[in-house]
């Protein structure tokens, strides 16, 4: 230190020392989660941006919540762990260890739940929008809204620090907050944790208003229902068995004269015997006997296990079984959580184990 004031530290030395803390870490604790920026954009997704947008419109916050920009792009946050209504991360700063952070955050007021679930009833193409990662402008509003949205206000959120440093938000803080919006670029789904809302709440009771009114006017079940209800499953991590008691029975089209031929089971005739054997033998047609389908977990689990060098299809696994679509996807994607299934695009898995 000259002349009262601290040594200048580049930046290159920042991010050397924040690395080899977070190897050192790593060798005792390999399950930390340090957050990585690439780039210079922060957040990329409209989680992530609305995440930091929140926090910097608020007068609080504004002021000093600039002061986490650097930390947090030179990967001074070498872990940030959310778990519901809290986050705790460690932050490198001057010292030889890194600072804990904690910041504590209530739920999300039941009133405004109940009124945001509301808003959103009967809005299945925003959700779709959702679960490509488009947020859509008819729901942007009702989850931004200041002190009434999803997103907590300064009242909701308690900040702490092990740094010296007197402010209530200190830079530290700062760069774990802003470490909150990248990590929420990778898992959305984590935002709902934080704010302990049951997300499977609030998705299913959108569909179910989406499959009534569907239904109402197709008269049908539609497969194309099911096929987005399955992505908003994979997008979360929930299954939604409630919403498939809203399907309706499927309806066959009536016979049409002169289209249907009799096959030698329906024909009334008795079977002709064997020649050379003397048994009885059905005609050729339809002698074929039908395939065996698939009525459990385990039986999906052997068809992805035969099939370890190639890519399965969602709707060939619903083919050969004699299960309800939804419940497959939702055996599916349990596997996968498992780690027995890799998801290589939409609707495709294979076998990993």
């Amino acid at each position: 230190m000259r002349y009262g004031f601290p040594k200048y530290v580049t930046v290159a030395e920042k991010k050397a020392k924040a690395e080899r803390k977070l190897a050192a870490l790593k060798k005792k604790n390999p399950g930390i989660k340090p957050v990585s920026i690439e780039g210079r954009t922060l957040a990329k997704t409209w989680w992530g941006k609305s995440w930091n947008k929140n926090l910097e419109r608020y007068a609080d916050y504004a002021n000093r919540i600039g002061r986490g920009r650097s930390y947090v792009r030179h990967g001074a946050v070498l872990d940030l762990q959310i778990t519901p209504g809290k986050i705790e991360a460690q932050v490198m700063g001057s010292t030889s260890s890194p600072y804990r952070v904690t910041i504590t955050i209530k739920p999300v007021p039941k009133t405004n739940w109940t009124r945001i679930k509301d808003q959103c009833k009967g809005k299945m193409d925003g959700m779709k929008q959702l679960m490509a990662g488009k947020f859509p402008k008819s729901l942007a509003d009702v989850f931004t809204r200041k002190g009434e949205g999803l997103f907590p206000s300064p009242k909701e959120i308690s900040l702490d620090c092990s740094c010296p440093d007197w402010a209530v938000m200190c830079k530290h803080v700062a760069a774990v907050l802003y470490g909150v919006g990248a990590r929420l670029d990778e898992d959305p789904s984590l935002f709902f944790v934080l704010r302990k809302a049951d997300v499977k709440d609030l998705v299913s009771e959108t569909v179910k208003e989406s499959k009534k009114e569907l239904l109402a006017s197709a008269g049908k079940k539609s497969s194309r229902i099911i096929e987005d209800d399955s992505g908003l499953s994979e997008l979360f991590g929930i299954d939604l068995d409630g919403a498939g008691d809203l399907a309706a029975p499927s309806v066959l089209p009536p016979k049409k004269r002169g289209t249907l031929k009799k096959t030698a089971g329906q024909s009334g005739r008795k079977p002709k015997a064997d020649k050379k054997t003397g048994s009885k033998t059905q005609s050729n047609i339809g002698a074929k006997k039908p395939s065996r389908k698939i009525t459990t977990a385990t039986g999906i689990e052997t068809l992805f296990k035969r099939r370890t060098k190639r890519h399965t299809r969602v709707a060939e696994v619903i083919e050969k079984s004699d299960m309800d679509p939804q419940k497959v996807r939702n055996i599916l994607f349990h596997l996968t959580a498992k780690g027995k299934l890799e998801r290589v695009s939409r609707g495709v898995y294979r076998w990993v184990r």
